[in-house]
C-alpha cells in the first residue's frame, strides 16, 4: 500500500478540488483525508489530502511528474507531496533544561511520536545521561561569541551527515542564526514562554508574578531571522491566581511548554502545518 500526503496552496480558482480528486482517482488511488481553506482577503485556497494507492506498479516519483504537468503547472500551484511510509529525521538542541527532552524522549520511545532521532546537540554536557538513557548519540558542541559560526558549521555538518528533516529546539538556549534557518527554512520549532514581548529577559515568571498575571501560556512557532516571531505553530494557557507562587507558575509553564511543544512536532511530522506569509494554516 502507498499512501501519499499532498499539500497544495494556489490563488483560489474555480475547478481545483475537482480536478486534484479526479487525478487522484484517474490514478487508481482513494482518498481517505480531506480539507481545503480558502483565505478571502489574500485570495489564497488551501488544501491537504491522504490518499491510498493498492497498484504494484504504482511509483511516486511518476505520480509526482505527471501531477506537476497535469495539475500544478496549470493551476499555478505551490505543491508538496510526501510519503507517509517513510519517517522524517529530527534532530534535537538542547541546553540545560530537561523537561521538554525528556517529554519528547518519552514520547519517542512509546511510539506517539513517528520520527527518527538520529543525535541530540546540546551547547553543554548537563544532559548527556539522559540521551544516553535513551541510547541516543549525544554531541556536545560548546557556544560562544567567538565560536558561534563554527559550532554551526559543525551542526549543519551532522545535520547533512544523517540526512535530517527538521530541527527541534528543545529549550536550547542560543539565537539560531541565518545560516541554520536558510538552510531549514520552516523547519527549526521552538518553544517559549507566551509572556513575550511582554515579560522578556532571563526570569520571565518573575516578572508575570510581580505584574499578577491571570494566565500563563506556551508557544510553538517557527523560527526566523526575527527573534521570537516566526510562524506559530501551537498554543495553550493556563489561569493562575494570587494563590500561585512563582514556583507554581514555573511548574505550570514547563508543563505548558512540554505539551505544546509535543503538539506542535505532531502536527509538523503528520504534515498538517501550511506556512504562507509569515502565518499558518493548521488542518485537524
Amino acid at each position: 500500500m502507498n499512501k501519499l500526503t499532498i499539500l497544495i496552496h494556489c490563488s483560489d480558482q474555480s475547478g481545483i478540488i475537482a480536478s486534484v480528486t479526479n487525478f487522484i482517482a484517474t490514478n487508481k488511488g482513494n482518498i481517505v483525508y480531506i480539507d481545503q481553506y480558502v483565505d478571502r482577503e489574500q485570495n489564497i485556497f488551501f488544501m491537504r489530502l491522504e490518499s491510498e494507492f493498492e497498484s504494484a506498479t504504482f511509483k511516486t516519483e511518476a505520480f509526482k511528474h505527471t501531477f506537476k504537468q497535469d495539475l500544478a503547472d496549470r493551476f499555478k500551484m505551490k505543491w508538496r507531496i510526501y510519503s507517509t511510509e517513510t519517517k522524517p529525521k529530527m534532530a534535537l538542541f538542547v541546553s540545560k533544561y530537561d523537561h521538554c527532552l525528556y517529554d519528547i524522549l518519552g514520547r519517542y520511545n512509546s511510539g506517539e511520536l513517528e520520527v527518527d532521532i538520529p543525535f541530540i546537540i546540546s551547547n553543554h554536557s548537563t544532559l548527556k545521561p539522559i540521551a544516553d538513557s535513551f541510547n541516543i548519540p549525544f554531541y556536545h558542541i560548546p557556544v560562544t561569541k567567538e565560536t558561534k559560526a563554527q559550532a554551526e558549521d559543525q551542526q549543519l555538518e551532522l545535520c547533512k551527515k544523517h540526512g535530517i528533516n527538521f530541527i527541534v529546539l528543545a529549550r536550547y538556549m542560543q539565537i539560531v542564526s541565518s545560516k541554520i534557518i536558510s538552510q531549514y527554512p520552516n523547519k527549526v520549532i521552538n518553544i517559549h514562554h507566551s509572556f513575550l514581548p511582554a515579560f522578556v529577559g532571563a526570569k520571565p515568571y518573575h516578572s508575570a508574578y510581580k505584574r499578577g498575571v491571570k494566565i500563563i501560556g506556551a508557544t510553538s512557532h517557527y523560527v526566523t531571522e526575527a527573534l521570537d516571531a516566526g510562524p506559530i505553530i501551537e498554543q495553550d494557557v493556563a489561569r493562575v491566581s494570587h494563590t500561585h507562587a512563582i514556583a507554581d507558575l514555573i511548574a505550570k509553564g514547563r508543563d505548558l511548554e512540554k505539551i505544546v511543544l509535543a503538539n506542535a512536532i505532531k502536527l509538523h511530522i503528520k504534515r498538517k502545518v501550511m506556512v504562507f506569509n509569515n502565518k499558518t494554516v493548521i488542518f485537524s
